[in-house]
């Protein structure tokens, strides 16, 4: 069955979820697909570019916050609170791009991990925006074409539908001209430049690609909570999405999503009954780099390959 049909078939699938389960679920699925864009996202990096980063929740968390202070502070609505929070966040992904991207390696990492630590220690100490440890509530949900969003089932297939189109352009984007250069600059950057290309242009634009995903991630989930606190900030957050790429296979399109989803279900279930349940999270990856090294989908395809050449 050729890729497109078999997306298209889930997504009807997904797009029949609350016909039969509660709001529960409902509310559930939402948080996977916001996770599963999250994701994505970072995917872009460190799967596609090669750059590890420990610092990506800032981009969420800041959309997040722009939009709820624009729509709280200034009071515009979301038709122009939307597009403004997604071009502020692009507008800093890529001046901390810019900045990051001075280096390499770990430094890397550790430089995305110190800017995404000065976005939460603003979002905690400059509290006549932020409201500090309060955070910031008393938002709404927006009504495109009059479509009441405040309905869990509204507000689901609307989250999906974004979802869709974030997967189809990222799979365009990674598929390009511009994502085959991308890949070049993660396996043989020497090489890349030895030919006459930009690594540090290349690199950078990627970097504001997935800040822009990260972006529309915040705006989803600052709608769906309807509030936000500067632990969206924090470095567990970006722990987390980290784990998810690397859990479910960095640098193919379903494996973040396998990894969010699992680490959304483990935050959901698990947290009921183990009080530290990240210890929990923790052992489940252990036991996945052991057992696939490459992640789940790369994994089960290998897993299949090999069954099929056994019955061959």
């Amino acid at each position: 069955m050729k890729p497109t049909i078999r997306g298209l078939l889930l997504l009807a699938a997904l797009a029949l979820l609350p016909a039969v389960s509660g709001e529960y679920y409902v509310n559930l699925g939402s948080q996977m697909l916001i996770a599963v864009i999250f994701a994505s996202s970072l995917n872009l990096l460190v799967g596609y570019a090669g750059l590890t980063s420990l610092g990506h929740a800032a981009y969420l968390g800041l959309s997040a916050y722009i939009a709820a202070w624009l729509a709280l502070r200034l009071g515009l609505g979301h038709a122009m609170a939307a597009p403004l929070t997604l071009l502020a966040t692009t507008a800093i992904g890529g001046v901390f791009g810019w900045i990051a991207l001075r280096a390499s390696g770990l430094s890397f990492l550790m430089l995305t991990l110190a800017l995404s630590q000065v976005v939460w220690g603003l979002a905690y100490r400059w509290t006549s925006v932020t409201n500090g440890d309060n955070g910031l509530s008393g938002l709404t949900r927006p009504a495109p074409f009059g479509i009441d969003m405040e309905n869990s089932n509204a507000y689901y297939w609307f989250v999906l539908s974004i979802t869709a189109v974030v997967l189809l352009v990222v799979g365009r984007l990674v598929n390009s001209p511009f994502g085959a250069s991308l890949r070049g600059t993660r396996d043989q950057a020497r090489r890349m430049s030895s030919l006459g290309y930009n690594v540090w242009a290349i690199r950078w634009c990627a970097f504001v690609g997935a800040s822009f995903v990260g972006a529309v991630a915040g705006l989803l989930y600052v709608y769906f909570h309807k509030y936000v606190h500067p632990s969206v900030l924090s470095v567990t957050a970006s722990a987390e999405v980290l784990l998810s790429v690397i859990a479910g296979g960095a640098g193919t399109l379903a494996g973040p999503a396998v990894g969010a989803v699992l680490v959304v279900l483990l935050k959901n279930y698990a947290s009921g009954y183990i009080e530290r349940w990240n210890m929990l999270l923790g052992a489940v990856f252990v036991f996945i780099v052991l057992v696939m090294p490459h992640g789940i989908v790369p994994g089960v395809r290998t897993l299949v390959a090999r069954w099929k050449g056994g019955r061959a």
